[in-house]
């Protein structure tokens, strides 16, 4: 059996890179040019993802789709926001039917 790759085991290894060198880390360097080079990177990546999922491309989109993880969590570690705050505010939105959460945000 093997082990189960979550999205906190990501967030670790991206918290652990982003304090390397920037000439060691591809990591390290997004958080150098923090707040607008990470921002604009994930910004690439939804980009990338949208028209792989237009395009049908399976394989492509689950490539992309994991560049658009992985982004989103260095954007994260930039703005220090812990993954498990955003899972946190999913969780407290999911107790709801999505329209009727969406309504209560225009209040």
């Amino acid at each position: 059996m093997t082990d189960t790759f979550t999205l906190d085991d990501l967030a670790a290894i991206v918290a652990q890179r982003a304090k390397a060198s920037p000439e060691e880390s591809y990591t390290a360097k997004l958080m150098a040019s923090r707040p607008e080079g990470p921002a604009k990177k994930l910004g690439e990546e939804a980009v990338e993802t949208v028209i792989a999922a237009m395009a049908g491309d399976r394989r492509a989109l689950t490539s992309e789709a994991a560049d658009l993880l992985y982004h989103l969590l260095v954007v994260l570690e930039a703005g220090d926001v812990a993954i498990g705050d955003v899972l946190a505010e999913l969780q407290r939105r999911t107790a709801q039917s999505g329209l009727a959460e969406k309504a209560q945000r225009r209040r």
